[in-house]
């Protein structure tokens, strides 16, 4: 039996404020989760951990909620480099400091 994966606490954090923002989502369409379920093809039960933010559910499953609410846009990019001043910052201290040309050798035909 394979162990279970405990999330760090922030990561927790931010999954139950999702499973929160979602029931929001939801109260605020006036559904009720048995047809929000039905919409993204899983049990009320599994439905009602997400609301609940349990780090247990697939992150497939949380998508199908999120399609089914209509709240995908966004989602494809949430680690895309352009929501990434880390990385952006990493890859320009990476840039080396000064550009230099490659010399041609003399002898060498240049191509036109």
């Amino acid at each position: 039996m394979p162990a279970s994966y405990l999330p760090p606490p922030a990561a927790k954090r931010a999954i139950r404020k999702l499973g929160s923002d979602i029931r929001d989502a939801r109260l605020r369409r006036g559904l009720p989760a048995s047809v929000v379920a039905e919409r993204a093809g899983i049990a009320r039960s599994t439905y009602h951990k997400i609301e609940k933010g349990d780090a247990g559910v697939s992150i497939g499953i949380y998508a199908a909620v999120l399609q089914a609410l209509n709240l995908m846009d966004g989602f494809a990019d949430l680690a895309d480099a352009r929501n990434d001043p880390q990385g952006a910052h990493a890859a320009l201290e990476r840039l080396p400091k000064r550009a230099v040309l490659a010399r041609k050798k003399p002898g060498s035909k240049e191509s036109s």
